[in-house]
């Protein structure tokens, strides 16, 4: 027998992975074999293609979540742990902080401006899509050594994508740090952090329940731009890493600034559940339905 599934199997797991490669290529030997065994069968592309998506870095912190469950998530002040679209704390009088950190390393060695820009923009929606108005954003950046023949690239680039983004939406950056290290020379480090308000009655969770509810998908408009950059973040850079640029998503504050007050409009006048990201947003508020 050639494993849990059998030779067969096993052989024709092998066969479907080599006609998709774009995707399986960042599965791992030992996730094919789980994936199978959630399944029962064969995957279909699409559901490939989610499995792909959910269970890279940038979702499912696979190789650091082991360090993060050492880190403290409860208190008496802890509304809202790991797991929602952001952290929630009490803090008073009726309110609580709402905020998300988050790291967009890949997409800024790629593309800089873009990659910190859209990484400014994800964690914005993140914490407005709990109920909060953001009010403040901060980041902390980690960069080559200034000798090396990327490092001016990359912070011009990184640095301008965020303040440009943060400036357009109406958010201020309010602090942060920046270091040069040649653990760095390979890979930048770019976090972003953002924060909001928001009463602690009216905080809005991922939930969706209800069979043949609608879901709806409100966003600024699509393009090829984007297109598997989640499971980018699993990926190793190489000789071929010009052709991962199109996996950045070109960011668009102006619409997300509306997208923000249509979202407190909406959530002012109803209890429906509110997520961010098509793909992860529909199979957690699935899941906690």
């Amino acid at each position: 027998m050639g494993g849990k599934y059998g030779n067969t199997h096993i052989a024709l797991g092998q066969a479907y992975k080599d006609s998709y490669p774009g995707i399986t290529k960042k599965i791992k030997p030992d996730e094919w074999d789980r994936l199978l065994g959630i399944m029962g069968r064969q995957p279909t592309f699409t559901e490939l293609g989610i499995f792909s998506a959910m269970w890279n870095e940038h979702c499912s912190y696979k190789s650091s979540k082991i360090h993060l469950k050492k880190l403290p998530t409860t208190g008496p002040q802890v509304i809202c742990g790991p797991g929602e679209n952001a952290g929630v704390v009490d803090i008073g009088d009726g309110q609580a902080v709402i905020f998300k950190m988050e790291s967009h390393n890949h997409p800024s060695y790629i593309e800089p401006h873009q990659g910190a820009a859209t990484g400014v923009g994800g964690i914005l929606r993140d914490v407005f899509t709990m109920g909060a108005r953001p009010i403040a954003a901060m980041n902390a950046l980690s960069f080559g050594l200034p000798s090396h023949p990327k490092t001016a690239h990359l912070v011009k680039g990184v640095v301008e994508g965020v303040g440009s983004y943060g400036n357009a939406f109406g958010v201020p950056t309010v602090g942060g740090e920046v270091r040069f290290h040649r653990s760095y020379n390979g890979n930048c480090l770019v976090n972003a952090f953002a924060a909001g308000l928001a009463d602690t009655d009216k905080i809005f969770y991922s939930a969706a329940s209800g069979v043949g509810m609608p879901v709806v998908y409100l966003g600024a408009k699509t393009g090829r731009d984007g297109v598997g950059g989640a499971t980018m973040a699993s990926a190793e850079f190489d000789d071929t890493i010009e052709e991962k640029r199109p996996t950045v998503q070109v960011g668009d504050p102006f619409t997300e600034k509306r997208l923000l007050e249509a979202c407190l409009e909406l959530m002012a006048s109803t209890r429906a559940g509110l997520a961010s990201g098509c793909n992860s947003t529909t199979c957690r508020s699935a899941r906690r339905g």
